[in-house]
């Protein structure tokens, strides 16, 4: 024992010699940043450009391919993810407007891609959020776009049709879906279960085998859900670890998603356009004419110039009926010799051509 406790001791000293190491490379990367402050004040750089997206973007991906673990490469990269918000934080703290109320899967992937040193502001619905960033109230905007299991966010989609904000960056969560009830809850009395619509249909087949016989409440949001169990005997919410932590809840089941790869795409919205990072993505909106052949017409310049599109989605324009315009995702930033050959052959024959953003891929 005596032997063990001398062994101990010399690791415990050894980690307190390299945490004291560790603290002083964080404080002077912080004077760093004030100083990277200092010169871009000095220059009139913006409150909202203070945050280089494509930047980040390098320093997490080069982290990841210098790491030798023991610690995975998305925990490293989510270690310096909280260092970099918190340096940046000394900068000009980021004000982030996202779909709330508070507790949200939203609010989780504005933390996941800032960070927690973020201001993050709660909007009641998807075009406010948009509101919010185009008026200058914050900085940027966190908004679903889509999900593994259920598709698209219309809303999302159709808020980008008249609005002038570009998208900066993207991140997806991986969502875990669970069933939550308050301190005052019985169990064995529960007559119905509160979630947002979508996570009430990525969990139906679990619902349906283990409580077929509960009303299905669908409500604005999983955090709305968890706040109304919280005062209510005879009621469950289907939620996150968020929400539940939030407003105090338990665990009565965990990961009842009915897909076990279930995630959801966000997006990030912003006023400024983002320089190449070296691994990106560009999103445009097209209008087409309604007339044989246009959609492979459409198509027909990625296949050329080999551009892989990773989404596509039709929605109905409110230009005329039975006329659509396309949402099209692929590899590649616009400043991209092959990016710009293929947009020109585009825009030649659309009737228009909206580009969203060219972006970095999501690192986390």
């Amino acid at each position: 024992m005596a032997d063990q406790e001398k062994d101990l001791k010399g690791l415990r000293d050894k980690i307190d010699s390299i945490d004291g190491k560790i603290l002083e490379l964080i404080s002077a990367r912080a004077a760093v940043a004030q100083e990277v402050a200092r010169v871009k004040e000095a220059a009139g750089a913006t409150d909202a450009f203070f945050y280089r997206p494509e930047r980040e973007a390098q320093v997490l991906r080069r982290i990841m391919s210098r790491n030798d673990g023991p610690l995975d490469d998305e925990e490293m990269a989510r270690l310096f993810r909280e260092i970099m918000s918190a340096c940046l934080a000394l900068e000009e703290p980021v004000r982030v407007a996202y779909l709330g109320p508070e507790g949200t899967f939203t609010q989780q992937a504005a933390l996941k891609h800032f960070g927690h040193s973020a201001v993050s502001v709660p909007m009641a619905a998807i075009d406010e959020v948009f509101r919010e960033v185009e008026s200058g109230a914050v900085n940027y905007g966190v908004v679903p776009v889509e999900n593994s299991s259920e598709g698209v966010v219309s809303h999302t989609l159709d808020s980008f049709i008249h609005s002038s904000m570009r998208i900066c960056g993207e991140v997806v969560l991986r969502i875990h879906q669970h069933l939550l009830v308050g301190e005052n809850t019985r169990e064995e009395k529960i007559t119905r279960v509160y979630s947002h619509a979508q996570s009430l249909a990525q969990c139906r087949k679990w619902l349906d085998s283990h409580w077929p016989m509960v009303e299905k409440v669908a409500v604005s949001s999983n955090a709305e859900a968890a706040r109304r169990v919280k005062g209510e005997w005879n009621s469950a919410a289907i939620a996150g670890d968020m929400a539940c932590e939030l407003y105090g809840l338990k665990k009565v089941a965990e990961k009842i998603e009915d897909e076990p790869d279930n995630s959801t795409r966000f997006l990030i919205i912003g006023n400024q356009d983002v320089p190449a990072s070296n691994e990106d993505k560009t999103s445009i909106v097209v209008s087409m004419r309604n007339q044989p052949g246009s959609l492979h017409r459409l198509l027909a310049p990625f296949h050329c110039y080999d551009i892989d599109l990773t989404r596509i989605e039709s929605r109905p324009s409110r230009s005329g009926a039975w006329n659509y315009v396309f949402f099209i995702d692929f590899t590649g930033h616009r400043d991209d010799p092959k990016v710009q050959y293929v947009l020109k052959e585009v825009e030649a024959f659309a009737s228009e051509l909206k580009v969203l953003g060219s972006y970095p891929k999501g690192v986390l």
